[in-house]
């Protein structure tokens, strides 16, 4: 029998796997699901492992971890990828995630959130409570909606591509940044390809994040891209802090000429007294978008199956590329 282990926050065993997830990998994969840990250094007898069972919370294995488990042949995230795919793949072990599984309750949040921010809905709330009064919706909100707006979408990842496809099913037009995404691509995805960031900030009423945090892409929602943005568009970010200059859009914001949508922030959590938690034209939540309650038994059900498939010698559905 092939020897599995669990690389991942012990209280999340629950949440991620069901009864029937468990059943089947302690059954086929001898996986001891009061036995996880954060750390390859915290598993039991390493040098035995085939397959790791990762997710969140882990350490990435080291160069050292990958050593102490000579038998190791795959790992299956459940949670995305981690900082040392790289050096596995180097060293032909196998790799999976459910990151395609996680992207969905992403891009349903972030089409939720565009299609509110399109209607004013955060502000317009905000001032009823505060003004108490009847507020004349076309007289007072004429300007609101989709119709006729363009989103800029930046990075067609795999959310990114979720919302894009959220977006023209409702034949609202969206424009995209990413050097990556090939002219053919966009052209299946029915998008205007734009390669300039600031152009595309330009002609958004909304502009929604979704590239990825590598080195290039930190801070390159700069100073002069959100100077761009038309006044009184919409920032929203589902995809990480660090790709947005924050103290330039903490400045926009304060000025009153921007709107944010955050689910992210640099630092996340943001610390006390910060002034995204009080400024009025922002909407700020502490990192939901992801995959969270019983959205995780999706995670673990992607990841226990990728595992059997691991242990009946087949291909995995979801490989990290």
């Amino acid at each position: 029998m092939i020897r599995a282990a669990l690389l991942m926050e012990a209280h999340l065993v629950g949440f991620v796997f069901g009864e029937e997830e468990r059943r089947a990998l302690e059954d086929e994969l001898a996986v001891d699901f009061s036995s996880a840990a954060t750390a390859v250094s915290a598993l039991d007898d390493p040098a035995e492992i085939e397959l790791l069972l990762m997710g969140w919370g882990a350490e990435a294995p080291s160069a050292a971890d990958f050593d102490a488990m000579p038998r190791l042949r795959a790992i299956v995230h459940w949670g995305g990828g981690f900082a040392t795919a790289d050096e596995a793949a180097r060293r032909g072990i196998a790799l999976a995630s459910a990151k395609a599984a996680n992207a969905v309750p992403v891009a349903e949040f972030t089409l939720a959130m565009i299609t509110l921010a399109a209607k004013d809905v955060f502000w317009a709330a905000r001032r009823y409570a505060s003004e108490q009064r009847f507020l004349d919706r076309e007289a007072e909100y004429g300007h609101t909606g989709l119709g006729g707006a363009r989103v800029g979408i930046v990075g067609a990842s795999a959310v990114g591509e979720l919302v894009i496809r959220g977006l023209r099913d409702r034949d609202i037009a969206v424009a995209v940044y990413d050097p990556t995404l090939s002219v053919q691509r966009a052209a299946v995805l029915d998008v205007e390809l734009i390669d300039d960031l600031i152009a595309l900030a330009a002609g958004s009423r909304i502009l929604s994040i979704h590239a990825p945090q590598i080195p290039r892409t930190i801070g390159m929602v700069s100073a002069a891209v959100l100077a761009a943005l038309p006044d009184g568009a919409t920032v929203v970010n589902t995809a990480r802090g660090a790709i947005v200059d924050q103290d330039a859009l903490v400045a926009e914001l304060a000025a009153g000429r921007l709107r944010a949508v955050l689910d992210v922030t640099e630092p996340d959590p943001l610390p006390p007294g910060h002034p995204l938690f009080s400024l009025p034209n922002v909407f700020l939540t502490p990192h939901l978008a992801g995959s969270m309650g019983t959205e995780l038994r999706t995670l673990g059900a992607v990841a226990t199956a990728e595992a059997l498939r691991f242990a009946h010698g087949e291909a995995f559905a979801y490989p990290i590329a």
